[in-house]
């Protein structure tokens, strides 16, 4: 059975300012997500699964179902407030859905077979996919999952700092916990982050997180048994998020099984701030040029 790729989609954007999901940035206007799929197809993925928000469900839809239509088998699923909550009341001043492990658990009832996750305005590139395809058709089990490690220096923006889930790796190269570092940037010929008003060097081929996992469908089961504990713990806080990576250090932690770590070489482009648009455009347009992709990716 060919692996599924679930698509995170539903995010509001907001240090971008827009819907960035549907930007065109490829040459005959293509979005981030058509190359994703792209290479997901050439890579050999069978399903491409959406979850999105219901308010821009109609725009959504148009813009990916001509292109899509008997290529690969789509699916979309709504994030909502309520999806999964048993009844819990939302908290007062609550205005966006749980976080990303929330938005893999609403797609519960559509995936049945081993799957990815990306996120939908991350460029990830051939190789991550095609090695997260082999993973899934021949590794994969309830106990061993998997996360794509970028390179720390191919995962940076020119435009500001950012985030990034900082991989520990034991000698098996398996995952034996994420720190999530802020503030991480370029300084001179260094990558630092911030912490407590100090600098902390990090070497250059650091593995860390773009949110590219690889589970099996028993990972659903998990994550609607950690979201009930969340909800109880996180009743009075309208700010609380249920990420991904809780439910993989979990996972660890509870010694239910492994995470492989599964390096790529591949360069990361992404749009955390509206001025890294023109570069993720010129690097698009690089890879059309050197023959990776074709000048119109559908036609």
């Amino acid at each position: 059975m060919k692996p599924t790729l679930l698509i995170l989609a539903a995010g509001m954007g907001s240090r971008y300012g827009g819907i960035k999901q549907i930007d065109a940035f490829g040459p005959s206007g293509e979005t981030i997500i058509d190359y994703s799929i792209y290479d997901a197809i050439k890579s050999g993925f069978g399903k491409v699964v959406f979850i999105i928000r219901r308010d821009f469900e109609k725009e959504f839809k148009d813009i990916f179902e001509p292109k899509l239509k008997g290529k690969i088998t789509t699916e979309y699923v709504m994030q909502e407030m309520d999806s999964f909550t048993g009844g819990f009341a939302v908290p007062e001043g609550r205005s966006k859905p749980w976080g990303t492990a929330h938005a893999v658990l609403c797609a519960k009832d559509y995936i049945h077979e081993p799957f990815a996750v990306i996120n939908a305005d991350d460029f990830y590139g051939r190789d991550g996919f095609a090695k997260a395809e082999q993973f899934l058709t021949g590794e994969v089990s309830p106990s061993t999952w998997c996360i794509i490690g970028y390179e720390l220096s191919k995962t940076l923006s020119e435009n500001g700092t950012v985030s990034r889930g900082v991989c520990e790796v034991d000698s098996a190269g398996n995952l034996t916990g994420i720190a999530e570092r802020l503030k991480i940037y370029r300084e001179g010929s260094t990558i630092v982050y911030e912490e407590n008003d100090t600098k902390i060097e990090l070497p250059p081929s650091t593995p860390v997180s773009m949110n590219f996992w690889g589970f099996h469908p028993n990972v659903f089961e998990y994550i609607e048994t950690l979201f009930k504990k969340f909800l109880k713990e996180n009743a009075d806080n309208p700010k609380a998020e249920f990420f991904i990576p809780i439910i993989g250090d979990a996972y660890i932690k509870e010694n239910r099984g492994k995470i492989k770590v599964i390096p790529t070489s591949s360069q990361w482009f992404g749009v955390t701030y509206r001025e890294d648009a023109p570069t993720v455009k010129e690097s698009i347009q690089s890879l059309v040029k050197s023959g990776e992709y074709p000048e119109k990716l559908w036609s």
